[in-house]
Parts: structure tokens; C-alpha cells; sequence
């Protein structure tokens, strides 16, 4: 457990009360001057500077992330197959890449090599300003209402930094980045979660739905934000428009910023269409929404995010921002400028990157999904994104999990299922709170956004491990 999220239930339950400005201010000193609770003790052998020097308690213990864990199983046990890790393994569109390499190469635009405006490269805000202004119904200002950031992970940290007081109550659905939790903690906030549970079988992603009563029951005087997701990851639920209502309603009853965390918009499988959240009646003013260039273009090294919504809420954001990132590579601004622009030129065809990123990975989705189901998984079928979550509890007769020393059953499974099959999953469990944990140890996240020749040998794989296994 974080130490400030400890402190801070401590001090409220001592005062009898919610959270109150003298709690706050103990909060603060315990967080300057107390040692972490739960850290192992510090070894004197190796320094004589004791615990001054210590990880201090907003970070927690120093835990590993599952993608730090997973990144070195794959290095040891060398997986023929990385369906865990989503990022594509083939070239993005050639028109990106090539705008990349004219800017490397002009010899007369010094200033595309230097830096750029710290709040966003100005073509690269004024072509995000044209693509999403008339998608919103609003005209928004370039240079007041987006923030270009190091990745939307950066984005997500700005605004939960920016807006996050001492004691605010963050609302979180699950499962989630697993890097929400940890960003609220930091801000000294306080995350509730609540849990998107499956109706039925959960043979698609529709069938994963929130307790909208209990829902209501979280928001109090002291929420200041619910996290939104939407199309989801992992699960793949693309919110309704009769969903967002409900949220977007308790946003508005109890004053309630809306994080509306959206780089997965352009990845929306028929009949689903994405609903940006910020549309709805009174929402603009009360939302930041969250897009990728990685998602978008498929190039996730570029790490190129950005928010957009009302000055006065992004205000907050270029604040963290200009005191952490400043600015973001100028290079690389300008490339996106250039992809947009072409993008924008080409919108209501085919050819658009808005609509063939959804096009060339429903068949990629539907290849995985069958296979699963052919070898004793039961997927849930997303409606948006590029992951699928599988139950594997049909086969835990096939696979002796004694080996494995894990806490969680997910994490046991998919680490030997990598030794066994040479296909490297990922365990949802990483994306649920502590309490909330035992809801994911059954499901094994798969990521489709790869080669067919390399989905067709995990498929392979699977199969050749599950004959064996009769």
C-alpha cells in the first residue's frame, strides 16, 4: 500500500470525519517525515547514510510494473511468439515513416531539429485542432485547448497531477492502465474502483457492464475525477451512448472532472461507433480527453500523446508539464503534423487511417478469437482495440501451475503457458486493485496487432500444446 493513501485514512478516521484541511496538513508532514510502512529495512552495510536516502513513500515500495516483468521472461525464456506487449511488429503507414525521414534529411529546416513550443508544436496542435474540432461540435483553440505531451501516459499524468489535491476521491473502472493507481497516489489522492464484471459468459466485450447503482453510490463531495476508458482496454468495451449518459449525469450532480482516456478511438469494430464523451450536453467544460499517435499511426516508440478540452482545465495540465517534460522532440511533432494533414485530406475515404486501422485488424481479431476457442479458451470478443481477454480456466487440467511461484493464478498461467508454448501473454490481474484481484486470475490478455504469419504461429503453437496435452 501506498504511505500517503495510508496516512491519509488514518487521519480521517481519527478526526471522526471526512478529510478536513488540518488532516491534510498532517498528511503532509507524516508523508515528509515518516518511513514508508511495509519497506524492508535498510542495509548500513552497504551505507552509512541510513534512511534519509530511502524511495520516498509516494512511490511506493519500487514494485516492478508487470511490463518490466514480462519484458525480462521474454528475454530469459526467448517466447516464439509476443502476443503480451501491445505494439505492432510490422512498419507503420509509409507516409508517416517517410515524413520522418524527409524532416532527418532536409538540410535547410534547422528549427525542425530544435527546440519547439513547449505546450506543442504549433502545426502539429493546429492539424489535431482541424481533425478533432467538427468530430466535437466545437472549434477548438489550438494554442489554449491541446497540450502535446511525452505519450498520452504523459498526458494521463498531467492531468491527474494537475487536478488531483490531497484527500480528492479518483474514481477508477476496472480493469485499468495499471498506471492510474499509481498516479493518483502519488497526487496524494485516493482512488475508489469499481469493476466491469461480465453479464453472461462475457462472449463479448458488450457483455462486461459496471453495477451503475453502485456506480452512483461511489461519487461524493469529495470526488474530483472518474477515469474513463473507452473503446477499453482490455476488455475492448466501447461505451454506449446510454453509458456515457449515466456517467456524464453523476459528473454533473456532484461537479465531477471526466478523464476521458480515448487513444484507442480510431480502433472501433462494426456496428460500434466511438462516442467521445465531451460531446454530450454540458460535458465540454467538465472534460480532458486523452488521444496517441502511437495508437493512431502505429507507432508507439514515437511516445507522442495529447489532451484536449477547456483552457481553464488544461491550464492545470501545462503546469505539471512545463515543470516536468517541457517540451516534446520537434522532429517527431512535425512528422504527426505532416501525417495529419495528409490524413485530413483523405478523411471520408477508404484510404483514411481513421477507418482502415479498424478495417485491417477485424480479421486479425476474428483469426485469434477462433483459435482460442478451438484450443479450450473462452475469448471475450472486443468491440474496440486490439486485445483479447481469454478465460483459461478450461485447461487448468492441462498445465501444472505447482511450479510457478506467483501469488496470483494469471500470473502462474501465463508464465507457464510462455515456457510451454513459446507464446508470451500477459496477466490481467496487473490491471485491478488489490481487493479486486481475483476477478482477472482467470483471463490471459492476447494482443492481435501483429503479422498474420506470426498470429498463424501462435495459433500453431497453441494448438501443437494443446493435442499434446489430451
Amino acid at each position: 500500500m501506498f504511505r500517503c493513501s495510508y496516512v491519509l485514512t488514518a487521519a480521517a478516521k481519527s478526526h471522526g470525519c471526512a478529510v478536513q484541511k488540518n488532516c491534510e496538513l498532517q498528511l503532509v508532514k507524516r508523508l515528509a517525515t515518516s518511513p514508508p510502512a511495509n519497506r524492508p529495512p535498510c542495509d548500513n552495510s552497504k551505507s552509512n547514510m541510513g534512511d534519509k536516502f530511502r524511495l520516498p513513500g509516494r512511490f511506493g515500495t519500487g514494485e516492478k510494473s508487470v511490463w518490466v516483468e514480462y519484458i525480462q521472461l521474454a528475454l530469459e525464456y526467448k517466447p516464439k511468439v509476443n502476443l503480451g506487449q501491445g505494439f505492432p511488429d510490422y512498419q507503420p503507414p509509409h507516409h508517416v515513416a517517410k515524413a520522418l525521414t524527409n524532416i532527418a534529411s532536409d538540410g535547410v529546416n534547422w528549427s525542425a531539429h530544435q527546440y519547439t513550443r513547449g505546450f506543442g508544436h504549433p502545426r502539429l496542435v493546429q492539424a489535431l485542432s482541424k481533425v478533432y474540432s467538427p468530430r466535437i461540435g466545437r472549434e477548438i483553440d489550438p494554442m489554449n485547448e491541446i497540450l502535446v505531451t511525452s505519450g498520452a501516459y504523459e498526458a494521463l499524468y498531467s492531468a491527474i497531477l494537475g487536478h488531483t489535491e490531497i484527500g480528492d476521491e479518483v474514481i477508477v473502472v476496472e480493469p485499468f492502465f495499471d498506471c492510474y493507481d499509481f498516479m493518483i497516489k502519488c497526487a496524494g489522492g485516493i482512488p475508489r474502483f469499481i469493476a466491469l464484471q461480465p453479464k453472461t459468459d462475457g462472449a463479448t466485450s458488450e457483455d462486461w457492464d459496471l453495477d451503475w447503482d453502485e456506480l452512483a453510490s461511489m461519487f461524493n463531495k469529495k470526488t474530483k475525477i472518474i477515469i474513463l476508458n473507452t473503446p477499453h482496454n482490455p476488455i475492448g468495451k466501447v461505451f454506449s451512448k446510454e453509458d456515457l449518459e449515466k456517467i456524464a449525469n453523476l459528473c454533473k450532480k456532484f461537479n465531477v472532472l471526466c478523464l476521458s482516456d480515448e487513444v484507442y478511438e480510431w480502433i472501433v469494430y462494426p456496428p460500434k461507433q466511438h462516442i467521445r464523451i465531451a460531446t454530450l450536453p454540458d460535458m465540454w467544460q467538465r472534460t480532458i480527453t486523452v488521444g496517441s499517435a502511437g495508437k493512431t499511426f502505429s507507432v508507439t516508440g514515437w511516445k507522442i500523446g495529447w489532451a484536449y478540452g477547456p483552457a481553464e482545465l488544461i491550464r492545470n495540465l501545462q503546469v505539471v508539464h512545463q515543470n516536468c517534460v517541457y517540451t516534446c522532440c520537434t522532429p517527431i511533432q512535425e512528422a504527426l503534423a505532416q501525417a495529419f494533414e495528409i490524413e485530413l485530406t483523405r478523411q471520408d475515404t477508404p484510404d483514411s487511417i481513421f477507418t482502415v486501422t479498424s478495417r485491417e485488424l477485424q480479421p486479425k481479431r476474428d483469426f485469434l478469437v477462433k483459435a482460442l476457442r478451438e484450443n479450450g479458451f473462452n475469448p471475450t470478443v472486443p468491440e474496440g482495440g486490439y486485445f483479447v481477454v481469454a478465460d483459461w480456466t478450461k485447461l487448468k487440467n492441462k498445465i501444472d501451475l505447482s511450479t510457478e511461484a506467483d501469488k496470483y493464478a494469471d500470473y502462474k498461467f501465463t508464465k507457464k503457458f510462455a515456457k510451454e508454448t513459446g507464446v508470451l501473454t500477459i496477466p490481467p490481474t496487473a490491471f485491478y486493485s488489490q481487493e479486486h484481484k481475483s476477478l482477472g486470475e482467470n483471463y490471459a490478455r492476447f494482443c492481435f496487432i501483429k503479422k498474420d504469419e506470426n498470429l498463424a504461429l501462435a495459433a500453431k503453437l497453441i494448438s501443437e500444446w494443446n493435442s499434446k496435452k489430451q
